[in-house]
């Protein structure tokens, strides 16, 4: 068991995110006490999306190839179309959620972001949602989608969108609590 005021989080994103979609798991997450750090292909910042415009940067506090699964206790994956899109295609991206998933720790993606969870080739058999334009690519994939604002499957946390917020966080806080889980 990880107490949440312990746990580090990694968020990994590029630009295009969805803003909210990252921005409140980092706000209730630290406001639990977790130490967030956003992760991202390059040094810098990264720029949001934010509904129908590019929206606020944040600041990418390390880059993938200086990131290693072992220093944190769970991954958290924000949507938007262009953040998870630019992702999947990234070997080091697929290479950093596959370690997780390796480790047994807990993997919490929301809205497009289970795109990158179908290029780890962690979806199969597992209860799972996503924003409703992704339920084919998912069922397609092999995961058994249903439509509820937050599923977790073995410490696999999906969610379908900025809507759901609230229960993602809670879950995320929950698996993290519980800690690794034998997969």
């Amino acid at each position: 068991m990880t107490n949440i005021s312990n746990a580090k989080i990694a968020i990994l994103s590029t630009d295009g995110f969805e803003k909210s979609e990252l921005f409140e798991p980092r706000k209730q997450l630290s406001e639990a006490g977790a130490t967030v750090t956003i992760v991202s292909l390059e040094a810098g910042e990264i720029k949001s999306w934010d509904k129908k415009d590019w929206g606020e940067s944040v600041s990418v506090d390390m880059t993938l190839d200086e990131a290693n699964e072992e220093n944190f206790d769970a991954l958290v994956l924000p949507g938007g179309q262009i953040n998870p899109d630019l992702l999947r295609v990234e070997s080091k991206a697929i290479d950093f959620v596959k370690a997780f998933f390796n480790a047994g720790k807990p993997i919490a993606a929301i809205c497009h972001a289970p795109w990158l969870l179908i290029e780890a080739d962690i979806v199969k058999n597992r209860k799972m949602t996503s924003y409703h334009s992704v339920k084919t690519d998912m069922i397609n994939a092999g995961a058994q989608w249903e439509d509820s604002e937050v599923i977790v499957d073995n410490g696999i946390i999906t969610s379908r969108s900025p809507d759901d917020l609230d229960a993602f966080c809670n879950k995320i806080i929950e698996e993290v609590r519980e800690g690794q889980h034998a997969r």
